[in-house]
């Protein structure tokens, strides 16, 4: 009987959170505790300046370390020099420190950071911490979950580095960017749960945006998204990223991205 409870719990809390592992944007839940994520993220996008896509390719491992503490490393690549190399490399954390919980619902505050460094010199206005430019982020995430829809948000501070030793970063440019993000997304399938090994469908819309500090040049990107979660374990995000609006120069804009992801549970403890 007490086994049927924790599988029933793990079920609903399952269910709760499906729709809210968004694409291209973090919430504040983390993954579980005890957890080891591996993840493969692609993008495919369109330059701005001359002809040709840019291929980018981000492995990526998440540790759950605990209920309110996750962390990540990355490794960035991509062919920007007609060869696809290893540009950079970064890491993540994100703490949870505030949890209101209901029976089919939740809300979620955390506070995250990220370092990135990069072998690559900057090529754009826009502040990238994927590979573009070495830096910091620091910020806050909100998340409300209400049944099968997902609201999220986002505000962070972004500062940069210099890239390399014998490179300075142009006194002209803005060194410095505010980031936000509003994300939405909805469980489409199952209508009800009977199975751990029944395939999630979910839909989901995002929106990304940055603010340089100096200037005010800015732009903001729609991104939506379809999410497969297969046997709870292994997850499958295509997405497709449309500009907006923009007043700065960036390298690559619209395109599509596809992230491959499996979790292995209580491997960490």
């Amino acid at each position: 009987m007490r086994y049927l409870g924790i599988v029933f719990l793990a079920l609903i809390s399952f269910q709760i959170s499906a729709q809210e592992l968004f694409v291209v944007t973090e919430p504040a839940s983390n993954v579980p505790a005890g957890s080891i994520g591996v993840r493969v993220g692609q993008s495919l996008l369109k330059k701005e300046i001359g002809s040709g896509s840019l291929f980018n390719l981000s492995p990526e491992v998440t540790w759950g370390v605990n209920k309110n503490l996750m962390l990540r490393a990355s490794a960035f690549l991509n062919n920007s020099s007609n060869t696809l190399k290893e540009e950079g490399a970064g890491v993540y954390a994100k703490y949870r420190f505030f949890s209101l919980d209901d029976l089919q619902s939740h809300f979620r505050l955390a506070a995250f950071g990220r370092y990135s460094w990069t072998n690559s010199p900057m090529q754009q206005e826009a502040i990238d911490l994927s590979g573009g430019n070495s830096g910091y982020e620091v910020g806050v995430v909100a998340t409300q979950l209400i049944k099968k829809v997902a609201l999220s948000t986002s505000l962070s501070y972004n500062g940069v580095t210099d890239d390399k030793e014998d490179y300075e970063f142009p006194e002209l440019q803005s060194n410095a960017a505010f980031n936000y993000t509003f994300s939405i997304g909805k469980l489409m399938y199952p209508k009800r749960y009977t199975s751990f090994k029944q395939t999630n469908i979910n839909t989901m819309l995002e929106f990304v945006g940055q603010t340089l500090t100096e200037g005010g040049k800015s732009y903001l990107d729609v991104v939506p998204s379809v999410q497969f979660i297969i046997n709870s374990q292994a997850r499958i995000d295509l997405a497709y990223k449309k500009e907006l609006y923009s007043s700065m120069l960036r390298t690559a804009s619209d395109g599509f991205y596809l992230k491959l992801e499996y979790t292995f549970f209580n491997v960490a403890n």
